[in-house]
């Protein structure tokens, strides 16, 4: 399991599922309540087996079995549904986009990674926000972020896109990649090895193409473009963890049409550090850097030190954070609100039983 990222403290986690008879194992694909995970075969190497993840259903989004996670299993064969995920080990990191759903809820994309390579393709229009959007996500999973300019090889020069690029990536490692010319695949496998990275990006940005280029084989389909838009059909349908030919391996995700934050408090303040460095020297700590005298955000601003893109950027993040943030609350609050009712009916009814009436069987009129 080495080769899949396995270490002492995994090792520590899952002591007490292999006193139960449960071996380790990695999810490397979830479809439709079963899943793909890699196991040792008892003689030195590994093999994929189907698993049944019913017995660790749970209504959280955010408990669901997903790619990258590592799981104790039981291979039994005797099993109605053959070999089944009993639980799942603790996750180091993970990321993490509040859905469409109106339940306010997370899902999560990948777990146990290292770095978040997040895919922008050079053929379409630069979009910062966008970028800061996915760097966001990636810092706020205590994953390393690094981004990859993809499709240099259709771009003439790419100095200044690189630039713009490295403007809103403050502290990321920016690398221009062609999967066609081979430019800068080197810089990346060398990274890339050893851990667990995951590719984000929208449909288009050529993470299929740069998965096959870093594994040196045809494992994802890949489609055309439009030349319109630059923008793509979704060639992945799944999240799909694939070893690397020098070790480590590397998850590729369906292309993300949103990119939605959740509670990412933490990933904001590491993807605008200079606004938030810059607010420390402002007259009051509750400055809405709106229009307070003695802003220094404000003061920035004005002398060109700071760009309005990027503190607008800021701003709309961060009151998106804050909404689902809100709601979030709403619905905890609301979950606590009905256990309450629940317990407070429960123990009207052992009331009412040990006075002897039978209370919890009559019905108001």
């Amino acid at each position: 399991m080495i080769p899949y990222g396995w270490d002492s403290v995994l090792d520590d986690a899952f002591a007490a599922h292999a006193a139960a008879g449960l071996v380790p194992a990695r999810i490397v694909r979830v479809d439709r309540g079963l899943c793909d995970v890699v196991v040792a075969d008892g003689a030195g190497g590994l093999t994929t087996v189907r698993a049944d993840t019913d017995p660790v259903h749970s209504p959280d989004p955010m408990r669901v079995a997903c790619t990258g996670d590592w799981a104790a299993v039981d291979l039994d064969p005797a099993q109605p549904k053959g070999p089944s995920v009993r639980a799942l080990l603790p996750r180091r990191t993970a990321i993490v986009r509040s859905t469409s759903s109106k339940r306010s809820e997370g899902q999560v994309l990948a777990a146990n990674v290292d770095h978040a390579v997040i895919a922008v393709s050079l053929a379409a229009e630069l979009d910062l926000g966008r970028l800061e959007r996915f760097l966001t996500l990636a810092w706020e999973s205590g994953a390393q972020p690094l981004v990859a300019l993809t499709k240099a090889d259709l771009v003439g020069d790419t100095t200044y896109l690189l630039e713009d690029a490295e403007s809103a990536a403050l502290g990321v490692q920016v690398v221009v990649v062609s999967a066609t010319t081979g430019e800068g695949l080197d810089v990346l496998s060398e990274v890339l090895t050893g851990g667990t990275a995951v590719l984000l990006g929208q449909s288009g940005a050529g993470k299929s193409t740069l998965t096959n280029a870093l594994l040196g084989r045809e494992v994802q389909e890949v489609r055309a473009t439009r030349d319109a838009d630059g923008k793509g059909r979704h060639t992945t349908t799944t999240r799909d963890l694939l070893p690397l030919p020098d070790g480590g391996v590397l998850i590729d995700t369906p292309g993300l049409r949103g990119v939605g934050l959740w509670d990412a408090e933490g990933g904001l303040t590491q993807v605008f550090a200079e606004i938030e460095q810059l607010a420390e020297g402002c007259r009051f700590q509750d400055c809405s850097h709106q229009r307070e005298p003695g802003c220094a955000v404000l003061a920035a601003l004005e002398d060109g030190t700071l760009q309005h893109r990027r503190l607008e950027s800021y701003r709309k993040l961060l009151r998106e954070n804050a909404w689902i943030a809100s709601r979030t609350d709403q619905r905890l609050r609301a979950e606590m609100r009905r256990e309450w009712k629940q317990r407070s009916a429960a123990g009207r009814e052992m009331y009412e039983r040990k006075r002897g009436g039978g209370g919890g069987h009559r019905r108001r009129s």
